[in-house]
């Protein structure tokens, strides 16, 4: 018997006129006092925007990616970009509206995710980069068989449309899974 939320999730491409919610979601589930709703939230060590309307466009415009709209009863519910990078496709853009995280949510997201990046690129490896200081975001990703590679990135300090840091110690970890 189908889960409730699995029975009715549904998958599409996003299109401009999804933007705006797609920002309102995405905002939701990290920054603000909305985002302690959840369990994904950075505002603890992040103020300011995770992105923006041209941000989001700009995906949904890129060649070789596709920013999945996931919808339940016709309700924007959740989101996740696909990139295909070469050998491997970048998964980033990950957000689930607050009040349904912990549910199952995103594993059954992700699963779907893997299977369009084998699927429509043959990709052998998924990839992605999380803020070092999400101890528990990242301990969700290793569950889900993302091992962390210990390499690290710059977090763009002084770049606000990536947020306004509240420390100085962020960086991103690059997680891989293959496929």
């Amino acid at each position: 018997m189908p889960t409730a939320h699995s029975a009715a999730l549904s998958f599409r491409s996003a299109v401009d006129a999804d933007v705006l919610e797609l920002v309102a979601l995405v905002e939701s589930a990290y920054r603000g006092d909305a985002s302690r709703a959840g369990w994904t939230t950075e505002a603890d060590f992040l103020d300011g925007q995770r992105t923006d309307p041209d941000g989001v466009r700009a995906v949904i415009a890129q060649p070789d990616s596709v920013l999945l709209v996931v919808e339940r009863a016709g309700e924007l519910i959740a989101c996740c970009q696909l990139e295909h990078r070469g050998d491997h496709v970048y998964f980033g853009m990950f957000a689930v509206r607050p009040g349904l995280q912990g549910g199952g949510l995103g594993k059954e997201i992700m699963a779907e995710a893997e299977r369009r990046a084998r699927e429509t690129w043959d990709a052998k490896e998924m990839r992605m980069t999380v803020v070092n200081v999400r101890e528990e975001l990242i301990a969700y990703y290793v569950r889900r068989g993302y091992e962390r590679t210990g390499e690290l990135s710059p977090f763009p300090y002084g770049d606000e449309r990536f947020g306004v840091p509240l420390r100085d110690d962020l960086a991103f970890e690059l997680l891989v899974k293959a496929l």
